[in-house]
């Protein structure tokens, strides 16, 4: 399937590992010239190396801290310079600290809130105008399950990402008629960095090793199996292309039947 993506320019933000990479390794595979951004500059340069000699893209790396106001500015701004021109945002961001609502200060809530939600609002109103002028854009925000079913210790990412699907939602009915879409997906668990990092926090606290962890999610999901993060990427891929001109406004979960939910 052609998914119309050739010579298309992509944003994806937090791209230096994880599903961010996995996202712009995909995009790239599919002819997209990728802009990638992350906090790590060695890390980043390095994935953005990998992507271009395997898949033969021009990828382009933007060191940038999206809870920055001035390094989003300066990020897009570049990323216009060298490619023209944004057809395609992915916002993405690592998610807030685990814990309980008792946990967590006025502090904590404001960092989670501009982490995810206000990081997203500040991408979105940079990379619109110049969509809206051109009659086409996709923007995807990758949020969590979180979204659809909450889960223990998950207060901030459920608060803040909620909001990121309620703003998008918004966003999607707003610009429908101006060919541009706007989509939420919701990764379950995933083999990433910070669901290791989860899954080494419940075993210290457990007494229990992270096979057993990792083994205890999995049977919590129908799938009896952790996501790969190419299976997201595939997903945002899809919805980023011209193929999926008709889906906006929605919020999928990618998950292997984790959340119980109808809707």
């Amino acid at each position: 399937m052609d998914l119309g993506l050739k010579d298309k320019a992509a944003l994806v933000a937090a791209a230096s590992r994880g599903l961010g990479k996995a996202v712009a390794w995909e995009l790239a595979r599919e002819g997209a010239r990728v802009a990638v951004c992350a906090r790590g500059e060695d890390a980043l340069r390095t994935a953005a190396t990998e992507i271009a000699m395997k898949t033969g893209a021009e990828v382009f790396a933007v060191p940038a801290d999206v809870t920055k106001p001035d390094d989003i500015g300066r990020l897009v701004a570049g990323v216009q310079e060298r490619f023209g021109q944004i057809d395609i945002l992915v916002a993405n961001a690592g998610g807030p600290p685990i814990g309980t609502f008792a946990d967590f200060d006025d502090a904590a809530w404001e960092a989670a809130l501009n982490l995810n939600l206000l990081s997203t609002v500040r991408l979105c109103r940079a990379v619109l105008p110049g969509m809206r002028t051109r009659g086409w854009g996709r923007i995807v925000t990758i949020t969590s399950v979180t979204v659809k079913q909450p889960m223990d210790g998950f207060v901030l990412s459920t608060a803040a990402r909620s909001a990121v699907a309620g703003m998008a939602k918004t966003l999607a009915n707003e610009y429908a008629a101006e060919g541009i879409t706007v989509n939420n997906v919701c990764p379950g668990y995933t083999l990433t960095d910070r669901v290791e990092r989860l899954a080494e926090a419940r075993a210290e606290k457990l007494g229990k090793t992270v096979p057993e962890i990792i083994e205890g999610f999995a049977a919590e999901i129908p799938a009896s199996r952790l996501g790969k993060p190419e299976e997201i990427a595939a997903v945002v891929t899809f919805l980023a292309s011209e193929r999926a001109a008709y889906i906006t406004g929605a919020t999928i979960q990618i998950d292997g039947g984790y959340v119980k939910s109808l809707l």
